[in-house]
């Protein structure tokens, strides 16, 4: 079982750096900005020989105010329970701050192992800065650089000690234990993250009335009836040529990557703008990229239900082609309403973009559809001879078509084809991909 270490320290110390160092990716938006990291964001990772959870949170800033300083602490006190050791981050360079001081008081009085790290201590200049921080009562700082790796093995043996009291985790069967990917997704302020702390039961994530709370993909381990759920939320996504900061252009890639490495992608909408060209583009992005999609129609509870239906049907069938069929959700995340539903939907859909098509009923159907409508003539005015269909890969579901002439068949004739496969073998709200080539038989010419 892992050791589960939470990274600490007030904002602008280096602790994504150190995240991403520790997880071995680039897991955390890293930005110049103070207090970009809002959400406690969890990942596995190894040092050497030890398995780590680990934990980034939000820099401390102190607030009597319910705003979003508060709420920002409140989940950063949530990551400092859950751990099994604190990794407390300092800036060597700036020296011992009163923020630092006050946040050692509260870690002390956690009564969690704590192990000081003295951050950006690449050069002598920083010994200073190091020994000063013996007066927080934190024992030896360990002098460390996040952003070149310098320090892991002395945090590596640090951290040996705390790892030989985590009990060992039990075996599993590791195919059936990998979890549904499901992201999160949507505009700014339509409520993900208000819909993920609904399903989690628990407030994991930062909400608030401030639209672009939610900064970075935050992942979360989570179970539904016996099914193991890896439940992303994600930062808001706004039109292209509205976004001229570097942290939104950062946050916003980091959603695109969250949702396009997913399996399931639920796109959220406000029921007082369905479908909105932003949406749209979400979408139609999700299923070019072979992504499962549902639509979660937020705030039912307050929304005008016949007309967000009408508009919601009409989008749908005009605008999102591609991918018939797509199960539309209406939920409230704020009244725990339609969340059952919403993952009943989840698995269906998930279990269609697993499915195969056995070949006797597939090649069964692909004769019914040329006897009912035959190939149109090709280039050379022969009729173009389709010989037989076969399934090449499941996620999602991938079809090859071999013929004698590939080049002249139409994209409607094609669009026919996946339409009807789509219907025939109830495969809606999941991207169908079907391509066509030539036959390897050395006489189909001679048809």
């Amino acid at each position: 079982m892992p050791l589960k270490v939470a990274i600490i320290g007030r904002p602008n110390v280096g602790k994504s750096t150190l995240f991403n160092r520790l997880a071995g990716r680039k897991l955390a938006i890293v930005h110049d900005k103070p207090g970009v990291t809002r959400d406690r964001k969890e990942a596995p990772a190894r040092l050497q020989d030890l398995d780590l959870l680990i934990i980034d949170t939000a820099g401390y800033e102190y607030s009597n105010e319910d705003n979003i300083e508060r709420r920002m602490w409140e989940q950063t006190k949530k990551a400092i329970d859950s751990a099994d050791v604190c990794l407390f981050l300092y800036d060597a360079r700036e020296g011992i701050q009163p923020y630092d001081e006050h946040f050692a008081d509260i870690l002390r009085k956690s009564h969690k192992p704590v192990i000081l790290l003295a951050n950006k201590c690449e050069g002598k200049i920083q010994e200073d800065g190091r020994f000063e921080a013996y007066k927080l009562g934190l024992g030896e700082p360990i002098p460390f650089s996040a952003e070149h790796g310098l320090g892991l093995q002395d945090l590596h043996d640090a951290l040996k000690q705390y790892y030989k009291d985590i009990p060992p985790e039990e075996n599993s069967d590791e195919e059936n234990d990998r979890p549904i990917q499901l992201a999160i997704v949507g505009r700014p302020n339509v409520g993900k993250s208000t819909l993920v702390n609904a399903l989690l039961q628990d407030d994991r994530m930062l909400t608030g009335p401030e639209a672009g709370v939610t900064r970075d993909a935050i992942s979360n381990d989570w179970e539904w009836q016996g099914h193991k759920i890896k439940l992303v939320d994600t930062a808001g996504l706004r039109r292209h040529s509205k976004v001229n900061d570097s942290l939104e252009r950062m946050s916003a890639a980091s959603s695109k990557h969250a949702a396009f490495m997913a399996q399931v992608v639920v796109l959220v909408l406000d029921a007082d703008a369905v479908l909105d060209k932003q949406d749209l583009t979400i979408a139609s992005q999700v299923l070019d990229e072979g992504r499962a999609l549902i639509i979660a129609v937020n705030k039912w509870d307050i929304a005008n239900r016949k007309e967000a239906l009408d508009k919601l049907n009409y989008k749908l069938k005009t605008s999102l082609t591609q991918a018939e069929g797509i199960p539309t959700v209406t939920i409230s995340a704020l009244k725990n309403e339609g969340l059952d539903k919403l993952m009943r939907a989840v698995l269906k859909v998930y279990e269609r973009w697993n499915m195969r098509i056995p070949t006797a009923p597939l090649n069964k159907w692909f004769a019914d559809m040329i006897e009912a409508y035959p190939p149109p003539l090709g280039k050379n005015k022969r009729r173009i001879k389709l010989r037989y269909i076969t399934q090449a890969k499941t996620r999602p579901p991938s079809f090859v078509i071999f013929s004698s002439n590939p080049e002249g068949l139409p994209d409607s004739y094609l669009r026919y084809l996946t339409n009807n496969l789509r219907d025939t073998f109830k495969m809606g709200g999941i991207p169908l991909r079907i391509v066509v080539r030539k036959t390897d038989n050395p006489y189909a010419d001679n048809d």
